[in-house]
């Protein structure tokens, strides 16, 4: 491992960079830049935080994830439906949006009502399961756990999650009505992200207190619906032998449990290249 050297690329590149940690066996090893102070917007990494809110109410037997949404949708917005629209919802289940597998979904909810746009959205085949990236797919999670909840989904997140991890900077952003937006929105320090990627990498334990179940954590982690990048699971992505908490531009918790490593960093780098990735393994993992 020549941590040096990945600090080398990232100066040399100019590359936005807001901060680093590789953790070895569950202990901080290199760090590089801020990763305590400021916040920063860690984008579609909140899903995984909304994963794990999802993990807080399986454990509790508030869900199951075989059901349909409707059954946890607000009974309203479910009887306003027409037999048609209700008929396709009715074989969407909660595992079918954690995975991502409904075609024909938009890539964001619109308008001033979310959850109006997403259950008017026409999908031709409910049935077939096929990876679709929308951030639709947690909202509607978001909505589920709100009503099961029966209680604030952005409370319940803090009471629950980030509290226990000692997280105390952040920000979540909300829908138009007023939902917890678990797309996307949130801000965090580079630690914090650390720990999100802790509490999954020893499976549901913090600091030898259980916050959610190695049940879950197994399910989530494991790869649940195949697409191009190798695999996905519970709004949690494979990586390698391991897993990944992704957002959109570059900011990363790459999670090889066999290996005893953990990789996190926040950038902001608006381009498809893989040269930052590159680097990580060839520095940090030795690729």
């Amino acid at each position: 491992m020549n941590f040096d050297a990945f600090v080398s690329d990232i100066e040399k590149n100019h590359w936005n960079m807001h901060g680093v940690e590789v953790y070895k066996n569950n202990q901080l090893l290199y760090n590089y830049g801020d990763t305590v102070k400021g916040i920063y917007d860690i984008y579609s990494a909140t899903k995984t935080i909304l994963s794990i809110a999802t993990g807080v109410a399986y454990d509790k037997r508030l869900i199951d994830i075989n059901e349909s949404i409707l059954k946890y949708l607000p009974k309203q917005s479910v009887k306003s439906l027409s037999l048609s629209q209700k008929d396709i919802f009715k074989k969407l289940s909660i595992h079918r949006l954690l995975t991502m597998s409904v075609r024909d979904l938009p890539f964001r909810p619109e308008g001033n009502n979310y959850l109006d746009f997403a259950l008017s959205c026409k999908i031709t085949d409910p049935d077939e399961r096929v990876f679709n990236y929308s951030n639709i797919c947690p909202f509607l999670v978001g909505v589920a756990l709100t009503e099961l909840f029966e209680k604030d989904l952005g409370i319940v997140i803090e009471e629950k999650i980030l509290k226990p991890l000692g997280i105390t900077k952040y920000e979540y952003g909300r829908t138009p009505e007023g939902y917890f937006y678990g797309a996307s929105q949130m801000k965090l320090t580079v630690h914090s992200l650390s720990q999100i990627g802790r509490l999954l990498y020893n499976n549901g334990l913090y600091e030898g207190n259980r916050i959610v179940s190695e049940e879950y954590v197994k399910m989530a982690t494991s790869v649940q619906q195949m697409n191009r990048e190798g695999g996905y699971g519970y709004f949690i992505w494979k990586y390698r032998d391991g897993f990944s908490i992704n957002g959109k531009w570059k900011q990363k918790c790459y999670c090889l449990p066999k290996q005893g490593l953990m990789i996190t960093y926040l950038s902001h780098i608006e381009d498809d290249s893989h040269d930052l990735l590159d680097s990580m393994e060839k520095n940090i993992l030795g690729i």
